[in-house]
């Protein structure tokens, strides 16, 4: 029982006392996230107001490959660009190998299924008859555009936030593609892998609270997004 107590206590004065590596540990990781859901915001976006509002042929077959990949192991994803990026690959010229660009690759691949599904549906859920309201009354392309865009503004916040919280989490690409360089590319979910192989109980339990004091927060925030959606 005083070696939990132990460790606990320890957790938390890494935690208040701000520690530098762990500080340096999380702000990669925050780092990280942000860039990849970002990037993978401007494809996904855009990609989800097509799908949604514009008929192709291979709509469906589209749609059903989108939702399979949502289940997509992020090892599957590693390996893919492991094999782009590194020296023999495709991309290996550009070094990206064991490196933040390297892990931004891999995570925006691997939420971009996620943050379109999501968009998608939001979109898809929004009454037709805005539509054709604006269209009546005179709205080009571009105001229309912007109208769905407000309308849907509550799931595209919640679907960022939701893709910002699934690569915070990852591991099988930070780990594959970083190589868990301490303060370059170690993230918070490697580090808990190799601290707590290495017996540095308390320092990956304080990374721990850290992340699900995120996990929570961004829970919490889509909740928030979705009740205020609802009661607009």
């Amino acid at each position: 029982m005083n070696y939990y107590m132990d460790a606990f206590g320890e957790a938390w004065n890494l935690i208040i006392t701000m520690d530098q590596e762990l500080l340096k540990v999380v702000s990669t990781s925050l780092r990280l996230s942000t860039s990849s859901t970002i990037i993978a915001s401007l494809i996904s976006i855009p990609a989800a107001v097509i799908i949604s509002r514009t008929e192709f042929a291979a709509k469906k077959v589209f749609n059903v490959i989108l939702n399979a990949l949502l289940s997509l192991p992020t090892v599957v994803v590693g390996i893919t660009v492991y094999s782009l990026i590194s020296r023999r690959g495709v991309l290996g010229e550009y070094d990206m190998l064991f490196t933040l660009p390297g892990i931004i690759a891999g995570q925006v691949i691997l939420i971009i299924p996620l943050l379109t599904a999501l968009v998608r549906n939001t979109i898809f859920s929004i009454d037709e008859k805005m539509y054709k309201t604006a269209k009546s009354m005179g709205a080009n392309k571009k105001q229309q555009f912007k109208l769905l865009l407000m309308e849907a503004r509550y799931g595209i916040i919640g679907a960022v936030i939701a893709g910002f919280g699934r690569v915070l989490g990852e591991i099988g690409i930070s780990m594959m593609l970083g190589g868990n360089i301490k303060g370059v590319t170690r993230t918070i979910t490697t580090a808990m892998a190799l601290e707590t192989n290495k017996g540095r109980f308390a320092f990956a339990l304080a990374l721990g609270f850290i992340l699900l004091i995120l996990s929570f927060s961004i829970n919490f925030i889509v909740y928030f997004l979705q009740e205020g959606e609802q009661y607009e």
